[in-house]
């Protein structure tokens, strides 16, 4: 009896992995099956390298460079700003912190998550945005430094909680290690405490940048629909994501061409998604290999 339900047990997992690779296989066939007909008719060559994105306007350009440089200059905006104040707060919470403190502030700050990504979008919008304004000359309603803040505040509990985790499992020994050399709280905390548990770190980076990568709602309301090519965080600009929002559910017709965007669209944010996670898988290993 004990036999067969390991073995029910052992199947149920293998098929939960299976399915898992199926779906996975799934979304990349629809991909690649949907942006075929697109690439049929738009030269590879124009569209990564054509400089404008106008495939809803009468003069047509397929150029995915302006939506390229919207979602990253919104995603390291937001790095920009959940990076330090997420890092600060793990170390907080795990080296600074009493027991009561950590169980009080860890959920709190993790409410944070909870928030429906629309209501950070109109917070950035009406209250960012205006804020911004007062001392920011040039600042449009619709910008990517709002909108990039307001997605660093969204997704500081990833980064804060996962790096807390890290931090947190680092064994005691070391920091009695380094307070037995004379060093001080805060270099125990940064010189060893943060080195040990930096591949923890950055797997709460990693998922930090593929939180902001994917974000659709917040840059959607608060950054505009405007394919623009720039970096400059006071124009509005458009992600790839917004765009597939902006035409799933606009009046375009099925299988036209300009329907085929998305998928061309979608097809170029999972390999750029593919390629990030590939590079931090590296870069961890080579963290993991430093510090054993």
């Amino acid at each position: 009896m004990k036999k067969t339900s390991e073995k029910i047990i052992e199947v149920l997992l293998a098929s939960s992995g299976f399915i898992t690779i199926l779906t996975t296989i799934g979304i990349i066939w629809v991909l690649i099956s949907e942006s075929w007909g697109f690439f049929a008719e738009v030269p590879l060559g124009k569209f990564l390298f054509d400089t404008q994105w106008t495939p809803l306007f009468s003069d047509k350009h397929y150029g995915i460079l302006p939506l390229l440089t919207g979602t990253f200059l919104t995603t390291a905006i937001a790095l920009l700003t959940a990076l330090p104040l997420g890092i600060v707060i793990a170390v907080y919470l795990s080296e600074y912190a009493d027991k009561k403190v950590r169980k009080a502030l860890k959920p709190a700050l993790e409410i944070l998550a909870a928030v429906p990504t629309v209501v950070y979008g109109f917070f950035a919008l009406t209250v960012v945005t205006p804020f911004l304004q007062t001392f920011i000359p040039g600042l449009s309603t619709f910008n990517a430094l709002s909108a990039g803040i307001v997605m660093g505040i969204m997704i500081i509990p990833v980064i804060s909680s996962l790096s807390e985790d890290a931090l947190f499992a680092v064994p005691k020994s070391l920091r009695e290690a380094s307070y037995g050399m004379g060093a001080t709280k805060f270099q125990t905390a940064f010189s060893v405490v943060v080195p040990a548990a930096s591949s923890g770190i950055l797997v709460s980076i990693i998922l930090g940048i593929a939180r902001a990568v994917g974000e659709t709602m917040v840059v959607a309301i608060a950054a505009g629909q405007q394919p623009n090519l720039t970096l400059d965080p006071r124009e509005g600009v458009e992600t790839i994501t917004a765009y597939i929002v902006q035409v799933s559910l606009g009046d375009v017709q099925h299988d036209s061409m300009e329907y085929k965007t998305i998928f061309a669209a979608g097809i170029t944010l999972f390999l750029f998604t593919f390629l990030l996670n590939n590079v931090s898988y590296w870069i961890k290993k080579k963290y993991q290999e430093r510090y054993e």
